[in-house]
Order: C-alpha cells, then structure tokens, then sequence
C-alpha cells in the first residue's frame, strides 16, 4: 500500500511538472520516442498554409502602414527654409600668390593658349603648345548640372561678387540675394566669366571640393591655380568643355 502511494504521488507529481517543462521537451521529441506527422512539420503543408496566411495578411498590414505614413507625410507642412539676407559681406580679400600646376604631354591641335576642360577626368588645361599645356584640378558640376560646349572668356574678375541666379534661389532661398567679394564668398580669389552665361571659372574657398562633382555648372579651382590661369588666359580666350577627354590624350611629364 505505501509503494502505491508513493507510486500515485510521484505520477502527479510529473503530471503537474509537465507545464514547467513544456520547453525543454518540445526542444527534444527525438529523445522521447515521438515521431511528428508531416502535417505538422516545418516545411509540411499547415506552415506553408500558415506561411501564405502570413505572406497576405503582412503584407496587406505593411501597405496599410505605408499608406498611412504617406497620408500623414502629406498632411505635414512642407518645410520651408527663411529667406535669406538681401545683401551678405564676403570677408576680407587677402592676396593670393598664383600657384603653377603641373605641365603634362597633351598631344592635341586646339591650339595654344586655349583651355579645354576634361568634365569626366575633373582636368583643365592650357594648352602651351601642340603636345604639352598646364594642368589644372577642378571641381565640376553636379549630376543634372553638367554641360559642354564651347564659350569665350568674357571678362575677369579678382575677388568677385556674387550675385545668385533667380533658378538658384528658388531651389536654395536660404542664399543671400547677393554677397560682397571676400574669402567667404563661393566665388573665391578670380573669377573668370565664359560669354554672356550664367558660368564661370572661378576660384573656391572650399578646397575639399576640388576633384569631385559639386557645383552648379561652373568650374571651381583653388584660389592660387585661378590666380595663375588668369595670369596667362587672357579676354577672349577659347574655352571648350568636353564630357570626356580623348584617351591618351593628356599623361604627366
């Protein structure tokens, strides 16, 4: 009678653990013996059923989300930036010593005393002869402000001012609606206007953007290379403006 008791007592006993326990052997049905119907195993039919459940009813959840935010994107104020200042000092306008650049071979028949300016390459030259001109780093325009095509030097400019177009301020209102020559002024040191456009070489105060696609068409130098370029370009000069430059065209001393 007391081994049934303590028989009776150790099987509720497990029955009542069982719940505490219920991971661990969900975790192991390989060690008990049971073998689980296909119906019922990863990848059998009722998950594929409840993975097609999810599929419909998450991504009817996940548009609903996306219509929603749309709607309260929608129902937001467009941000507006305040208009900027009327007129802005540029700073001072200190002296700038011409730095040459480098003289590569540049086998080509523009012409002396020409620049051709190499948009892909980020390059511009003044050709010195039929095989070598002065190379220059620069910076270009933007994706969607790229152009090319072939202009005249029509007036240059030290320390110029900077009046921004109509389609600029639209697009940044923030921007003065015009700023005084001087070392904060995007025009930089020289600046060197291409025929009745809106473009121009010109020197920038921005070092770190030489080399890279940054403007708004024009095209920047650093002040002591424009300094030089307008030394030696002079009103009238040709300037042509090319997408790409020939290969081997140009290649260093």
């Amino acid at each position: 009678m007391m081994r049934l008791s303590v028989a009776a007592a150790a099987l509720a006993l497990a029955v009542f653990a069982i719940p505490t326990q219920s991971f661990a052997f969900d975790q192991g049905y390989g060690e008990y013996g049971y073998v689980m119907p296909d119906k019922f195993k990863r990848g059998g039919k009722a998950e594929k059923a409840e993975k097609k459940e999810a599929s419909i009813f998450g991504s009817s959840k996940k548009k609903s989300i996306a219509k929603a935010k749309s709607n309260e994107d929608e129902d937001k104020p467009k941000k507006k930036f305040a208009k900027g200042p009327d007129e802005l000092d540029g700073g001072g306008q200190p002296n700038i010593s011409p730095v040459a650049p480098p003289k590569v071979t540049f086998v080509n028949s523009y012409g002396a005393g020409s620049i051709v300016i190499d948009t892909a390459g980020r390059k511009l030259y003044y050709v010195l002869s039929s095989s070598q001109a002065y190379q220059y780093p620069i910076a270009v325009g933007r994706e969607g402000f790229t152009w090319t095509g072939k202009e005249k030097i029509s007036r240059k400019v030290e320390w110029p001012d900077w009046t921004p177009p109509a389609e600029m301020l639209e697009r940044k209102p923030e921007l003065p609606g015009h700023m005084t020559g001087g070392i904060r002024n995007p025009l930089g040191a020289m600046a060197l206007y291409l025929g009745g456009s809106l473009y121009r070489i010109h020197g920038t105060n921005d070092v770190k953007s030489i080399g890279t696609a940054a403007s708004s068409g024009c095209i920047r130098m650093t002040n002591g290379n424009v300094v030089h370029l307008a030394s030696i370009a002079g009103i009238g000069t040709t300037v042509r403006v090319l997408s790409k430059l020939p290969a081997n065209v140009a290649r260093a001393d």
